[in-house]
């Protein structure tokens, strides 16, 4: 049991040496290789041993994408035999052993095969044998791509299939994504796509379809390439129908309108093609078309206190229908107005009221004080008294004739009563001549001087 244990040690020590040693005669940077069409490539090997110290013999044969594989060329250390039908083509490169490929054409593309025997001088060692695969593959840049749609005209929503198909002259491993209104697409409940991408399907069609298709391609040697837009028309509808109206009041389903005013509705529905209308009047248990077309004009003094509408909306080629109910009111709207108008303004009406009262009072108060105290008048007749006579000395002993006005009290004097009776007579006749309105100042200058001298003795 021992002995069977150390043979199997050192056969594997053995083939450990020997594939360490193997591995150390040649080495391929990278077993995978991209090429651009048209242009060389190089299959570069490195060879970890000196050549007068060997010899060595090899192959180097191509196996197509198909299957097929041939023998480019055969070599010793001294002579390289190529086939004919590469020799143009490819060219061996001595002393490491490599291959190029003058220019790459599509049908390069494939597995390269490198086979070497290595017989070292001197050494009674076996020929040492090295295989190696290398993959090589031809990017082709890409053409602009082009996008077809079956049908070709638009399809009715929930009916109708379509087909898109993304395809390009040229191009290896092509990637391809589509786009809707710039937005991209990705496989959901109704989209189908190819192994590839190449293909969309759509079934069925509906309205969130619609809009502008493009088709975009790229490979690892070329920028992205778009396709033409291409629009997909789609039948709908109707959707959302409502009806509207500028005059009245609306509350919900209920149009109020004033008695004598002339009311215009809008219906309206998203629909492809546009719909056509219909209106109907609901009156009496019995209903009754009574317009066609978008729009309906309503004589609110032709109606009683309420009767109910309908908008019905049909699409001719969709074959769909759709209907919506409205009642409509004649009341004076006065109330609501004002209220609507409390409400949306930011100044009260008692604040209005408040001003208005204020401005009217004030008005009444100047003009009551115009017609009672005539104030042009009295400036009138201070400025119009001779200058001479306004300088006079006042024979109440001011300098200043606005000092004397104020209230005066008459004194009676004993035994002086014939001078005031006369001086009263004297008043009495000048008011009679003078306006009604003389001022203060003119009654005191009127007075005679005599009376005045007999009542200060």
């Amino acid at each position: 049991m021992e002995a069977t244990g150390r043979t199997a040690l050192c056969l594997c020590s053995f083939l450990f040496i020997l594939t360490e040693v193997s591995s150390e005669y040649i080495h391929i940077p990278s077993l995978v290789h991209h090429g651009t069409e048209g242009k060389p490539l190089l299959l570069p090997v490195e060879t970890h041993f000196q050549l007068d110290e060997v010899e060595i013999q090899g192959t180097w044969s191509h196996t197509t994408t198909s299957g097929t594989r041939t023998t480019l060329v055969t070599f010793t250390k001294n002579a390289t035999i190529t086939d004919m039908m590469y020799r143009n083509h490819i060219l061996f490169r001595e002393p490491n052993v490599s291959l190029l490929i003058r220019k790459l054409n599509r049908d390069d593309e494939g597995n390269y095969h490198l086979n070497l025997n290595i017989q070292f001088h001197n050494k009674k060692e076996p020929v040492i044998k090295e295989k190696r695969t290398v993959q090589v593959m031809v990017d082709v840049p890409v053409s602009t791509p082009v996008i077809e749609k079956y049908p070709s005209y638009a399809v009715v929503e929930d009916k109708g299939n379509v087909t898109w198909t993304c395809s390009v002259e040229r191009g290896t491993r092509v990637v391809f994504q589509w786009l809707r209104d710039n937005v991209p697409l990705g496989p959901r409940e109704r989209y189908q796509f190819s192994h590839n991408n190449s293909m969309l399907f759509i079934s069925p069609v509906r309205k969130e379809d619609k809009g502008t298709y493009r088709c975009v391609v790229s490979n690892r040697i070329s920028r992205a390439q778009s396709s033409k837009a291409m629009e997909l028309i789609v039948y709908y509808g109707p959707y959302n129908l409502e009806v509207n109206s500028g005059q009245g009041l609306r509350t919900g389903e209920v149009f109020t309108i004033n008695p004598g005013e002339l009311v215009f509705f809008e219906c309206q529905a998203d629909s492809n093609p546009p719909n056509s209308y219909v209106w109907i009047s609901k009156s009496h248990n019995t209903t009754q078309v009574i317009n066609e077309g978008p729009r309906l004009e309503v004589l609110s003094y032709r109606l009683a206190q309420a009767e109910e509408y309908m908008c019905r909306a049909f699409n001719n080629v969709t074959q769909k229908q759709d209907e919506t109910q409205f009642t409509l009111v004649v009341a004076s709207l006065g109330t609501g107005k004002e209220k609507h108008m409390q409400e949306g303004s930011s100044v009260s009406p008692l604040a209005a009221i408040t001003v208005c009262s204020l401005f009217i009072i004030g008005c009444m108060l100047l003009f009551l004080f115009k017609r009672t105290c005539h104030p042009k008048r009295v400036l009138m007749s201070i400025y119009k008294r001779p200058l001479a006579e306004q300088k006079q000395p006042h024979r109440s002993g001011h300098e200043d004739a606005s000092e004397d006005f104020g209230i005066y009290e008459f004194v009676s004097i004993p035994g002086k009563m014939e001078s005031a009776q006369a001086s009263c007579r004297s008043l009495a006749r000048f008011e009679s001549v003078q306006d009604m309105h003389t001022t203060i100042y003119d009654v005191i200058r009127h007075v005679p001087e005599t009376p005045s001298h007999s009542l200060l003795k």
